[in-house]
């Protein structure tokens, strides 16, 4: 009969099993969590993004058409805008004409003065996916950097301390850059921030209670 010889280091060897188990349990989760926002985020700007560049070109594309069926009527058109920009109402009819006379440059002209558009800047779709992309990758990986080389209290104290930096960092940048103070920006940053966190986790909290607790 075989006996077992059990002893104490077994059990620090299966502790540290379970331990492995669960630091990288917390680390798929929150890579899985990663992707699956930053996917989801790429594909809402793309959504959007192609959305409103469609929407620029019909409005660009009915434009044509107006120029193609009435070119007389945005002709007065365009010299009333360069009127209203100062021009003299001689000098204003005379640029419209000479505008019109080529219809490609009337069509650039008319999006740009009437619509207010540029036709060479009507935003890439697949541009703002890969920036919201990387944006969201970058923001989410700070939290779950440190899970990937400790675990516990630890990590969770470095990924709060390492969000808050972030959250704050992010609002002082926008805030410089749109002329506003830098602490004031990333506190009001920061505390926004801290708020959807707490409240996330307090949603994700009640919901494990409630599902621990159903028979």
């Amino acid at each position: 009969m075989t006996s077992m010889n059990i002893t104490p280091i077994h059990f620090w060897i299966a502790f540290g099993i379970v331990r492995l188990s669960i630091c990288q349990t917390f680390a798929f989760a929150g890579l899985a969590g990663l992707l699956a926002g930053a996917f989801s985020m790429a594909a809402g700007e793309y959504i959007s993004m192609r959305s409103q560049r469609e929407a620029y070109e019909r409005e660009i594309a009915l434009e044509a058409l107006e120029l193609r069926d009435d070119p007389e009527a945005e002709a007065e058109e365009l010299a009333l805008i360069y009127r209203a920009k100062g021009l003299d109402p001689v000098e204003a009819e005379r640029a419209a004409a000479a505008i019109m006379k080529d219809r490609d440059v009337a069509l650039d002209t008319m999006a740009r003065e009437e619509l207010g558009l540029d036709p060479d800047e009507l935003g890439s779709p697949w541009s703002a996916a890969l920036s919201s992309l990387f944006a969201f990758a970058l923001g989410a990986i700070v939290v779950v950097l440190p899970y990937l080389f400790g675990s516990g209290r630890a990590a969770l104290s470095v990924a709060i301390i390492l969000a808050a930096v972030a959250l704050f960092a992010v609002g002082a940048t926008i805030g410089l850059l749109n002329g506003r103070g830098a602490l004031r920006s990333g506190t009001r940053q920061l505390l926004i921030g801290g708020a959807a966190a707490l409240l996330v986790f307090g949603i994700g909290h009640l919901i494990g209670a409630s599902a621990g607790g159903t028979p």
